[in-house]
């Protein structure tokens, strides 16, 4: 008989459970540094494919691979301890076919140990999250704004601000529920709409430029902490540390051409002789 530790991490359930409950705190993180700060404070972590911006400097999400997302979810999963890690599927890995999404999902589970998947889309991608999450791959979903369909939408530009366009969002929003998604991001979406969805669909919504109503709410890390050139209007800054460590660099750059650092106590002597 084996014996199983016990777990310690939240749990896709869990997060489910927490529909019209204490509202849920979602932030991103693609290292185990940042990890471990950010998991004292947080019910999920969200692995995102806008690393692909945050570190790699990309316009859009859309070059962001399979094994970049692995990679950095692994990292992720060994800086934490407590809060479930949710990885984003990448553009590509997974919208062919629900058999590739499944390969693609299992990979990530496997390879990370994280504790759920998270992709874009709504009524399209419903039979795939059914498919999934029949097989043992718990999903988030995400819809309204979706970045990685940046090429046929044009622009990030929010979603639903005329009311005769609710509807397909609100279909969206119902389909990814009924297909066994444990919670939902809804992005860049109009306020009252973004309301509306949430109080009528059974599983958790989580905001990000949505409503205060929503059940929990996400950001980029390095947009809240004011390290990112450019942010979104739903971006509220909770730090300014790219002021502070631009001044770090210079002063390092600084002390190193007056060969002020380093001094005598980073450096090592000789050890005495006996």
């Amino acid at each position: 008989m084996s014996i199983q530790s016990t777990v310690k991490r939240k749990t896709a359930p869990e997060i489910r459970a927490r529909k019209n409950g204490e509202p849920i705190v979602m932030l991103t993180s693609y290292h185990a540094h940042t990890a471990a700060l950010v998991d004292r404070y947080c019910d999920v972590i969200l692995v995102g494919d806008s690393l692909g911006n945050v570190m790699h400097g990309f316009e859009t999400t859309v070059p962001v691979t399979l094994e970049m997302m692995i990679l950095q979810g692994h990292a992720v999963m060994r800086g934490s301890q407590h809060a479930l890690v949710v990885v984003d599927m990448p553009f590509g890995s997974y919208e062919a076919s629900k058999e590739q999404a499944f390969h693609s999902a299992a990979r990530i589970l496997k390879e990370t140990h994280c504790g759920a998947v998270k992709l874009e889309g709504g009524e399209r991608m419903a039979e795939t999250v059914a498919f999934l999450s029949g097989r043992g791959i718990p999903v988030m979903g995400h819809i309204g704004l979706t970045p990685q369909s940046i090429n046929t939408l044009g622009s990030f530009r929010a979603q639903g601000r005329e009311e005769g366009s609710w509807q397909p969002i609100e279909n969206d929003a119902r389909a990814i529920a009924q297909a066994g998604a444990f919670a939902v991001v809804v992005e860049a979406v109009a306020e009252p709409l973004a309301r509306k969805i949430t109080e009528t669909i059974e599983i958790p919504t989580i905001g990000i430029g949505a409503s205060v109503a929503c059940d929990g709410q996400v950001l980029v890390l390095e947009d809240m902490l004011g390290l990112s050139p450019r942010t979104p209007k739903f971006v509220r800054r909770y730090g300014n540390l790219g002021p502070m460590i631009e001044a770090a660099i210079e002063g390092y750059a600084s002390d190193v051409r007056a060969r002020k650092f380093p001094g005598p106590e980073h450096v090592y002597g000789m050890k005495a002789k006996t």
